[in-house]
């Protein structure tokens, strides 16, 4: 895949007309970070694939969902056998693509590792219209601007206006799933 995904950016950019320099200030990540990144020289973080998504005006979902090609998810159906996943390999969190691409609102299944954090500004959420989180094992503090969210196994928080955010697993042995519900404007 990381070949895939580099070429992948490399379009996305390539598409906007964008230079290096052009998608660094939009997005927040060095011009040196995202051309390593599309030569394929460094694995994207997750944090880092929602800052270049959330320039390009896609979901991490949806920017992943064109690295494999819509063939493998065609139709309303997404078989659990072609559900993208997507490994970060800073962290270990793991990010599954449920709905077929396109389908709203965009179902997004990750299993967060103990004591794994990750962090995405609120330029990944401007383009959506609503977000929900729901929590279906462990825990998870979620952190919305300033605000903390203390979440257990069955509560589910509508996100407010687009903020920088952080998700963190605070238990030492436990992984944390939830799943992910978004509606794009």
């Amino acid at each position: 895949m990381e070949l895939g995904l580099a070429a992948r950016l490399r379009a996305e950019r390539e598409a906007q007309g964008w230079s290096l320099s052009e998608l660094a200030i939009r997005s927040g990540v060095s011009r040196a970070m995202i051309s390593k990144v599309e030569r394929a020289e460094a694995s994207p973080t997750a944090t880092l694939l929602g800052r270049l998504a959330g320039a390009f005006g896609l979901t991490l979902s949806a920017l992943l969902a064109r690295v494999e090609g819509e063939a493998s998810g065609a139709g309303r159906i997404m078989r659990s056998g072609a559900q993208q996943l997507w490994r970060d390999p800073a962290t270990g969190y793991v990010r599954r693509a449920i709905s077929p691409p396109g389908a709203e609102p965009e179902l997004v299944h990750v299993e967060l590792p103990p004591k794994a954090r990750v962090a995405y500004p609120a330029a990944v959420y401007a383009h959506l219209r609503g977000q929900c989180v729901w929590v279906l094992e462990g825990e998870l503090l979620f952190r919305e601007g300033a605000v903390e969210h203390h979440l257990a196994a069955g509560d589910c928080l509508a996100l407010g206006p687009p903020l920088d955010c952080e998700f963190y697993n605070p238990s030492e042995f436990r992984i944390c799933g939830y799943l992910i519900g978004l509606a794009r404007r």
